[in-house]
């Protein structure tokens, strides 16, 4: 197995959780997830610019969520057979971190969190249709029963 192969290995969420360097960082329904207090708008934009400076990050495409004080960055591979994890994104979840320490912002693990919707309806594939038109969210590969934003903003349904 070549380096390129092993970082592109998948990997669980414990095996995430145990890698060095990711304590900033929580696994949630929609990938890895870290919460960091920017104290500015300003500041949270520089680290974004930062971010995509990191080697890395544009293959990885880390979805980057920038709010008056704060900024959430989530790491997830979205492809039609595999919604998860590899070892490139440990990789980056460090060197992320790292950036935040250099530019003096602290990340909150207990500020991450997730929602998803789930429903229990007698005609499934009746109501899966109505909230999928609504929404404008498309069927996840390999499920029919499962929804996602195909712009990678709202929950999974």
């Amino acid at each position: 197995m070549t380096f390129a192969e092993s970082k592109s290995e998948r990997i669980r969420p414990e095996r995430f959780h145990g890698s060095a360097g990711v304590e900033d960082w929580r696994v949630v329904g929609e990938g890895a997830c870290a919460h960091f207090r920017t104290g500015s708008f300003e500041v949270g934009a520089r680290f974004v610019g930062a971010i995509g400076e990191l080697p890395g990050a544009e293959g990885d495409h880390p979805d980057v969520d920038v709010r008056q004080d704060a900024l959430v960055v989530r790491l997830i591979t979205v492809t039609d057979d595999y919604y998860g994890l590899t070892e490139r994104h440990a990789e980056l979840a460090r060197r992320i971190s790292a950036v935040a320490r250099t530019l003096g912002i602290s990340a909150d693990p207990s500020a991450v969190q997730t929602v998803q919707v789930t429903l229990d309806a007698l005609e499934g594939p009746k109501v899966v249709a109505f909230w999928r038109a609504l929404l404008g969210y498309q069927d996840r590969a390999h499920s029919g029963e499962d929804l996602v934003d195909p712009l990678r903003r709202g929950a999974p349904f």
